[in-house]
């Protein structure tokens, strides 16, 4: 196990993987992105139907261990030490498995568009693990037969230490075919130097102190979540009425929306351009742990939202047994903790905080309530919508883009 003051060293306000993909995808055309997912959509597929009908049971009992493990993942999302990570060469020590990580991952549609093809043709696509986002590109991936389901058995960490939020999601019943990396929260946060009054509520962005320094994000799934909360429906059992109904509110609002914002959202906080907007919780910890003490991270009277990136095994993967050795090695609170203090967003190993503050010593990440949320917390944070087939998917994107747009 590397050594916890060397650890304790490194801790300092990291970019997180939402800044690089800002400014990595640069030059990627989105409507191109758009049109390779419309043509990998569940929508035609044929490959799905042959895939599903896997006897899992039978696949595991087959395979034969191996000692490489070729891991896909979004860039500055893992502990490292100079140059190297430490939880990775922990895993190789106890296990024997080289570990080929790969920061290849900058945004899930992209990506997602890159690795179908290979997935349709049932060919390789040199990954055993990619960590995506619960979202629409994910659920493709189960829904076209494109990852595998996975052998329980062979994850009793997961069952023994992961957190009550990250187990039976409704994107994935079960755990199926997932578990949880890291997650996050989607609330509210404001600049208590210059905020006329503290912010509670999705209600207070309505209020006209407020004009030309609200900030609002320019996701539309993000977007439209906080118009469904603010009217007092939980987006994870949503309906298309429903969505229309947010899209008025924040139609309604958009007079004193200073601006639709990307990651830039947290610079326009801290330098007091905007005095309120949609915030991700790892983000503010880190804008707040940096030097801005101004900021806070609030969980609005009507809910956040909670989103997660998940580990998947592609179909095709060769390397499988040695893809859920490693889960199952994450799913411990020493090699989590290690992740956590150097990623701070919200763990998935509530056991992790004590070796976090006990061990790595570091009490500002253990004893925070956006690394390490309570009950009453996870009962405020409420899901995404899970679409059941493109046409929804489009259907959403409808009723919201233009408020965006507008």
């Amino acid at each position: 196990m590397p050594d916890p003051a060397l650890l304790r060293g490194l801790t300092r306000r990291r970019i997180s993987r939402r800044t690089m993909l800002q400014g990595m995808l640069g030059g990627v055309s989105m409507a191109a992105v758009a049109a390779s997912l419309a043509g990998c959509s569940i929508q035609g597929s044929v490959s799905s139907q042959a895939q599903q009908k896997v006897d899992w049971n039978a696949f595991w009992a087959k395979q034969k261990p191996t000692k490489k493990l070729n891991f896909a993942n979004w860039p500055l999302y893992i502990d490292q030490s100079h140059g190297k990570y430490p939880s990775l060469e922990a895993f190789t020590k106890k296990t024997g498995i080289a570990v080929n990580y790969q920061q290849v991952i900058q945004n899930n549609a992209p990506f997602y568009a890159a690795v179908a093809p290979e997935l349709r043709a049932h060919e390789d696509t040199g990954y055993d693990i990619v960590v995506m986002t619960n979202g629409w590109e994910l659920t493709e991936m189960i829904v076209n037969g494109f990852v595998m389901e996975l052998d329980h058995s062979r994850l009793p960490n997961f069952a023994k230490y992961g957190a009550e939020n990250v187990k039976n999601p409704p994107y994935d019943p079960k755990n199926k075919h997932s578990v949880v990396w890291q997650t996050g929260f989607t609330g509210l946060a404001y600049n208590e130097k210059l905020a006329p009054k503290p912010v509670t509520s999705f209600q207070d962005l309505l209020d006209p102190v407020f004009k030309g320094h609200i900030g609002m994000m320019n996701d539309n799934t993000e977007l439209g979540s906080a118009g469904l909360l603010a009217i007092g429906v939980n987006p994870t059992t949503s309906t298309p009425s429903d969505w229309r109904k947010a899209a008025a509110w924040l139609k309604k609002q958009r007079p004193l929306v200073s601006g639709y914002y990307d990651q830039s959202y947290i610079d326009r906080l801290s330098n007091g351009d905007t005095w309120v907007s949609q915030a991700w919780s790892g983000d503010i910890f880190q804008a707040i742990a940096g030097g801005n003490k101004h900021l806070k991270f609030v969980i609005p009277e009507e809910g956040q939202m909670i989103w997660h990136d998940n580990m998947m095994i592609p179909m095709q993967a060769q390397n499988p047994l040695s893809a859920l050795s490693w889960m199952n090695f994450y799913y411990t609170p020493e090699i989590a903790g290690m992740v956590e203090d150097w990623v701070n967003y919200v763990c998935p190993v509530p056991d992790a905080k004590d070796y976090i503050l006990h061990t790595l010593k570091d009490p500002d990440v253990a004893n925070s309530p956006l690394v390490f949320p309570d009950a009453a917390t996870d009962k405020k944070s409420h899901d995404f919508y899970v679409f059941k087939n493109y046409d929804e998917y489009e259907e959403w994107n409808k009723v919201f883009n233009p408020v965006i747009q507008s």
